[in-house]
């Protein structure tokens, strides 16, 4: 079965579900930690069947990402000697991650909230936090703040668009991700400014 058809498989499968918030939030704590794939693909379908969760979906996805970005950096900060290297020459390159923990450790909040807006593997921005030690209070701000502009903005897109809303994130993920990423960007280099 192609890839397409399993996403709309389980999809069906998990809005017919008693357990449909559990099941988002195990989905969303999966694909912080080891499955590189958005959630977009489950999330956006499952919002439109269950529009009287719509805000709850969004909540349930954030915390299991929070989780996961727990799970993460605790992974990069306890047992980065053990795994680490195995986790980098798996899923990055050494020249990805040295330059991720050179940005984490000059500008740890805004490289990790810019990460986890952006469409890059968020498993980056952990495992260089826990490797680094920057500050857990801090990046676990900047991991809500991001997860929340991606989850609930696409909750506020199912709300106002309905039906249309697949559609509308389709045509213009993108163009948001790269002009939410500008921002974050420019509030960024506005906080340099101020504090130097």
């Amino acid at each position: 079965m192609e890839l397409g058809k399993k996403v709309k498989h389980k999809t069906k499968k998990l809005v017919d579900s008693k357990h449909m918030l559990k099941g988002i939030t195990l989905a969303s704590f999966l694909e912080s930690t080891i499955v590189p794939i958005p959630l977009e693909a489950v999330m956006v379908p499952l919002m439109q069947a269950r529009r009287e969760s719509l805000w709850q979906i969004a909540l349930m996805a954030t915390i299991g990402c929070v989780i996961g970005a727990v799970f993460g950096y605790a992974l990069g900060y306890y047992l980065f000697d053990m795994v680490g290297q195995w986790l980098i020459d798996t899923f990055f390159s050494q020249e990805q991650f040295d330059n991720v923990k050179q940005q984490m450790q000059n500008q740890g909040f805004w490289f990790v909230m810019t990460l986890g807006i952006a469409p890059i593997p968020f498993q980056v921005a952990m495992l260089a936090a826990g490797a680094t030690q920057y500050s857990l209070p801090l990046f676990l701000l900047a991991t809500v703040i991001a997860r929340s502009i991606r989850y609930f903005g696409l909750a506020a897109v199912v709300y106002y668009a309905g039906d249309k809303a697949e559609q509308l994130i389709k045509r213009y993920k993108m163009k948001a991700v790269i002009a939410i990423t500008v921002a974050v960007l420019l509030l960024w280099w506005l906080s340099n400014l101020i504090s130097q």
